[in-house]
């Protein structure tokens, strides 16, 4: 007992400034490169789609792996597995920076995906061992943030060095920044989960806890809703390249620019829910996080039908969704984490694979849909605002209750 309460002392004390350099790299990967989109069509010889689906590729990989990861961190302790994890995503990267065919990016980008994901759950799993209630939700928002970094700065910065190098130097960059995090890791993050926590691989015990997380009130209302925030998010990156550089004829590093403020309102509803969680009903915070998603799906779909492809409705849109989304996020994770007391890791996993898979699958369509205006993707963006829209008002006022209790 006492090592455990010195261990959550020290994590309290500076665990979070870790967590932040940490969870960025389960998204970077996902959005520095989209860039070089157009550019990795022509040098590979593949069309659009193939290479947008090199997005849905990671994202599938991420889906896949968050449950394995997170129940390995609960077993075997979370330093162990993020160094692993760290170490696959950087030899990924180096692969795919050499890759040359879009089929072999496909399978490289998949297995990149697998050691992204242990940035993810392992992050959230580590702020659950040592913050409950609103403060994990808080905490959850300030993670939110440093992942919401990623489509705030790795597109203006993989714009830049598109232009510079090429797509190939995005993912030189990417294994680099890995390397120096994982230097972090080794020698300044503590272990939160010590061996008389750890949970032993029992797979009756583990679908037990599956099921029961799966049928709890309101776990999978806040899941969804997570679900549909993230699919709109990461599904604007991959079409927003091909709608300014390939339908408006803007450069990459234009692009680039035009990234980094729409990520900035994405970040700022991601900063805006780690404040206000800590003193804002519940309800409040996501049905006015909700509203400005709702408007911009509107605004896309209604301008793309009337003006067809435009740079301010597009931006205008765009940064409407990217700012209520920000919000939704974190929140969604953070309350649909805190409903649990232990296994952290493998509920954390659970919610971010239900999450990346539903979410691989709006990518999937997004890579699909014509790029002629935004009236798709808007339409996209309300069916997703239906689902989110009716999950919460659902399941807030019984979450607030489950919170406070």
């Amino acid at each position: 007992m006492t090592a455990l309460a010195s261990d959550a002392g020290r994590a309290k004390g500076g665990i979070v400034p870790i967590l932040l350099c940490v969870v960025p790299f389960s998204q970077i990967p996902l959005d520095a490169y989209t860039p070089g989109l157009p550019q990795m069509v022509v040098d590979l010889a593949a069309d659009a789609a193939s290479m947008q689906n090199t997005v849905t590729a990671y994202m599938l990989g991420m889906s896949l792996a968050l449950v394995p990861v997170g129940i390995a961190s609960d077993t075997l302790g979370r330093r162990n597995v993020l160094l692993a994890g760290l170490s696959v995503l950087i030899a990924m990267s180096i692969a795919c920076a050499l890759a040359t065919s879009a089929s072999l990016l496909l399978g490289l980008r998949f297995l990149q995906g697998i050691g992204g994901c242990t940035c993810l759950v392992v992050a959230y799993a580590v702020a659950a061992d040592c913050f409950r209630g609103r403060e994990l939700t808080a905490i959850s928002g300030l993670l939110g943030a440093a992942w919401g970094l990623a489509p705030v700065l790795a597109p203006a910065a993989g714009g830049f060095i598109v232009e510079l190098t090429s797509w190939r130097g995005v993912f030189i960059v990417i294994a680099v920044a890995a390397a120096i995090v994982a230097t972090i890791v080794v020698f300044l993050l503590p272990e939160t989960l010590p061996a008389e926590r750890r949970a032993p691989f029992d797979p009756r015990r583990t679908a037990g806890i599956l099921r029961d997380a799966l049928v709890r009130p309101g776990f999978l209302a806040f899941v969804l809703v997570f679900a549909a925030a993230a699919s709109a998010q990461l599904a604007f990156g991959v079409v927003a390249p091909f709608f300014y550089q390939t339908g408006l004829g803007y450069s990459a590093a234009i692009y680039g620019l035009v990234a980094l403020g729409l990520g900035g309102v994405n970040l700022a509803g991601e900063l805006g829910c780690a404040h206000f969680a800590r003193f804002m009903p519940a309800r409040m915070m996501g049905f006015g996080a909700f509203a400005l998603f709702l408007a911009g799906a509107a605004v896309l779909t209604a301008t793309g039908m009337t003006l067809g492809l435009d740079f301010m409705s597009i931006t205008i849109g765009g940064a409407l969704v990217l700012g209520g989304c920000g919000v939704l996020c974190p929140m969604m994770y953070g309350m649909a984490l805190g409903l649990f007391e232990r296994d952290h890791g493998l509920i954390g996993g659970l919610i971010s694979a239900l999450c990346y898979l539903a979410v691989s699958g709006a990518m999937a369509i997004a890579a699909v849909l014509p790029e002629a205006t935004q009236t798709p993707i808007g339409w996209l963006y309300l069916g997703l605002c239906a689902v989110a829209g009716t999950l919460l008002a659902i399941s807030l006022p019984a979450t607030r209750q489950a919170t406070q209790s």
